[in-house]
């Protein structure tokens, strides 16, 4: 991930170099029809979208069958398919917003030390040696945007999804989800309480039984934030540590309590 990100970088170093009327956006994440694709890089121009799909691939390389393979046999995903997905979802993702443009799709290989051997003369390959000329060739493109160019950038940019989708959380309810203090190691739910800590019978980790109730405590608050740290939930919430008593001394020695009797809570 982190080499991507670096050969996204250097391309973007050569696109604000472009002197002529375009408008370029990088890594976006976006989604159609309950499908995610992103986008290295897009150049508006008047006439053409120019896509391009950015690898930091760096070695030998050679092209067989409509399959990539890094010497001496080691086969990776082929960029050509990612960038004709990207511009199939692209294009429907433009065109449900009313646009229709040309788009003008490259896979860019940006490495100076990537070498591809029976590379197809056919595909949209720009190579290492060829990535100024190409630039070059983009800068001298006539080009006059209209309000419309920044419309679609302005819908593109409002349509960035900056959180991954993978993140995603499903909806979960209390009644539903196991209970129990789970082992710090192996995230076991197999815990037996012996006096003062916790041992899962699992692993073997032991851990006190304050730890083990605070650290409980505080995956309560991440799941509901919006529900009242009481005694009587977290001594639910816990299971295992069956005196309710124990749970109320951890409360008060770690949180500050509000309210009295029944209504007491913890923050």
């Amino acid at each position: 991930m982190k080499k991507g990100y670096e050969g996204e970088v250097l391309f973007d170093e050569l696109t604000e170099k472009l002197q002529c009327e375009c408008l370029i956006l990088n890594d976006l994440l976006l989604e159609v029809n309950n499908t995610y694709f992103q986008i290295d890089s897009l150049i508006i121009m008047q006439r053409k979208f120019h896509l391009y799909e950015v690898k930091n691939y760096e070695g030998d390389f050679y092209y067989e069958s409509d399959k990539l393979y890094k010497k001496p046999k080691m086969e990776v995903i082929n960029p050509l398919h990612q960038l004709s997905r990207c511009e199939s979802l692209l294009r429907q993702l433009l065109h449900s917003h009313g646009f229709n443009p040309q788009i003008v799709a490259s896979v860019v290989f940006i490495n100076p030390q990537f070498t591809l051997y029976q590379a197809p003369i056919d595909k949209p390959i720009i190579f290492p040696t060829q990535l100024i000329q190409h630039m070059e060739n983009v800068n001298e493109i006539t080009s006059k945007l209209t309000e419309k160019h920044k419309k679609v950038a302005d819908q593109l940019l409002s349509l960035n999804i900056t959180d991954s989708p993978h993140k995603k959380i499903p909806p979960y309810y209390y009644d539903k989800l196991q209970k129990g203090v789970t082992c710090p190691q192996c995230h076991s739910f197999a815990i037996t309480v012996a006096k003062r800590i916790c041992i899962c019978n699992d692993c073997g980790s032991k851990e006190s039984v304050t730890n083990a109730v605070l650290r409980t405590v505080n995956e309560f608050q991440i799941l509901f934030p919006n529900e009242k740290i009481t005694t009587n939930i977290i001594h639910d919430w816990c299971q295992v540590v069956q005196s309710i008593q124990r749970i109320r001394k951890i409360l008060v020695s770690n949180f500050k309590i509000v309210g009295a009797h029944q209504w007491a809570y913890y923050i």
